[in-house]
């Protein structure tokens, strides 16, 4: 018998992926061997990356090292102006303007460890792209090539000049003959695509490869609108005698909700707190540990109402218990039956006074049926930071569900909301509780009126309120938010202020917290 060879200590592993957070100090070293002279990526913007399109950031990791990456986003490329800059289409680098619903794959760029060229590993990235544009089922990939050596030629010929002697083979560019045998063919030469790309002179070629499987589905033409429809619910809290009470009030109102075909119904903070009404228990910080105890009846309540009504409920709030604290938690309750939850980040001295009530540590954007949203309770919409975040994120819909017992609280929440919506070009909806609690200690009086608002932009609602209830009556209201119109204002509104933020003055910064 022959004895095999061991050849395992021959293996070379090379591995194309997504890229992971944990790559990211790498990558920022990758670009900084890779690109000398020029701006490095920033460690925020990498995480925006896989925040917001995962699926298009690929690496190679070669031995356990990552010697090459690629960046890229989601586009309708004729929505951008000819001469656009890099700047422009990757949204300084941060792919916020990423439209998953777009119709081109847009490569921002590619990078191979010096030391690890002509290894192919350029050409598995390029493909690693092409087999995500046929499986999305994309119509093309664009790119802005650059031309590094043409700051050898610069004094003999124009950037057309340079690009047609490489085409003919008779120059020798690194990018440019690359792309071309990876089968990308020149649409235009773009001027200053990366002002400080001084080898390309700020030039940069664009490019694009055909996916001749693409196949146009009725979702992938060019929107006229993306209509989101909303119930907002000022929920009236009264006496009651018991949780079958409680049910009936909640499921009427997720039943006008479903009768006016909304995509979302949006219940107040807190509102739960009903329950005390009949619980006897006068100490507050007992009787919001004794209503934690209805939280597996809350949960299996609301997930069995979002299914059978075919509705996605944001789940007011309601006081959960866990490792002994209580803490305000917020569900998304998804009509295909998935859950999602957002702890409150900032608490009130009213509520650490009287019920104790700990602080949450994460910030979530959630992925619906209609695009992403956010959910910021009562007090949290009062730090523009954290619905920036969201925005960042890609949060569409900011939902705020609050609880307030005057009118000077509520004109709190409400102006903020207002803000953020024209400060992050979003969509915001505040929905808050009324009437009173008269057996309930610390749960008074309340003062809402919700509303649903919007940028301040032509095309948008007047004075950007898309809808709003009468104050301190037991109702609903409901309005329609346009998601394309949205996104047509964060390209070209009267004001653009999430493209336009100085972000070499400030930014923000997440710190992670266990």
């Amino acid at each position: 018998m022959v004895p095999e060879t061991d050849v395992s200590k021959f293996e070379k592993k090379i591995e194309v992926r997504n890229i992971r957070f944990e790559d990211i100090d790498d990558i920022m070293a990758l670009s900084k061997k890779c690109f000398p002279g020029m701006e490095p990526w920033k460690r925020e913007q990498l995480e925006s990356h896989i925040r917001i399109f995962p699926e298009g950031q690929f690496c190679v990791e070669y031995e356990g090292k990552v010697v090459g990456s690629c960046s890229s986003l989601i586009v309708n490329f004729d929505e951008y102006e000819d001469q656009h800059t890099w700047d422009t289409i990757t949204a300084n680098g941060y792919i916020t303007n990423h439209n998953p619903h777009g119709l081109n794959l847009y490569g921002i760029e590619v990078m191979i460890d010096p030391e690890y060229r002509r290894m192919k590993f350029g050409h598995r990235l390029y493909e690693a792209r092409k087999e995500l544009c046929r499986k999305m089922n994309l119509q093309s990939i664009i790119i802005g090539g650059r031309i590094p050596n043409y700051s050898k030629y610069k004094d003999k010929m124009t950037p057309r000049e340079y690009v047609e002697e490489v085409e003919m083979h008779n120059i020798y560019d690194p990018v440019l003959s690359f792309q071309l045998l990876e089968g990308f063919q020149i649409m235009r030469i773009n001027r200053q695509y990366l002002p400080d790309d001084t080898a390309s002179a700020s030039f940069a070629t664009l490019m694009e490869w055909h996916n001749v499987d693409y196949l146009p589905k009725s979702r992938r033409v060019y929107h006229a609108s993306f209509p989101v429809r909303i119930t907002a619910i000022q929920y009236m809290m009264k006496k009651i005698d018991s949780f079958d009470d409680f049910v009936r009030q909640v499921e009427y109102y997720v039943d006008v909700a479903a009768d006016f075909g909304s995509d979302f119904a949006v219940f107040p903070e807190i509102f739960t707190t009903q329950l005390m009404s009949y619980l006897e228990e006068k100490r507050p910080d007992q009787a919001v540990r004794r209503l934690s105890e209805y939280t597996d009846q809350y949960i299996e309540l609301f997930t069995e109402l979002a299914v059978r009504y075919n509705v996605n409920i944001i789940g007011g709030s309601h006081f959960v218990e866990e490792d002994g604290g209580i803490y305000n938690v917020a569900f998304l309750f998804r009509r295909d039956g998935t859950i999602e939850r957002q702890t409150k980040l900032h608490i009130t001295p009213n509520e650490r006074k009287w019920w104790g009530i700990a602080e949450g540590n994460e910030l979530n954007v959630f992925d619906t049926d209609c695009g992403k949203i956010a959910i910021l309770i009562c007090y949290d919409i009062e730090f523009p930071e954290l619905a920036r975040v969201a925005v960042d994120y890609g949060a569409n819909i900011i939902f705020v569900p609050f609880c307030t017992d005057d009118r000077q609280a509520y004109l709190r929440v409400r102006y903020c909301a207002q803000a953020r919506a024209i400060e992050n070009q979003v969509y915001t909806c505040i929905a808050g509780t009324v009437g009173n609690l008269t057996h309930v200690e610390n749960m008074d009086i309340q003062y809402a009126q919700s509303g649903i608002f919007s940028p301040s932009d032509f095309g948008f609602a007047r004075d950007g309120i898309v809808g709003e209830c009468d104050p301190n009556v037991d109702t609903v209201v409901v309005g329609d938010v346009d998601l394309e119109k949205l996104r047509r204002n964060r390209n070209s509104g009267s004001v653009r202020q999430l493209a336009d933020r100085r972000r070499d003055l400030y930014q923000i910064k997440i710190n992670s917290k266990s």
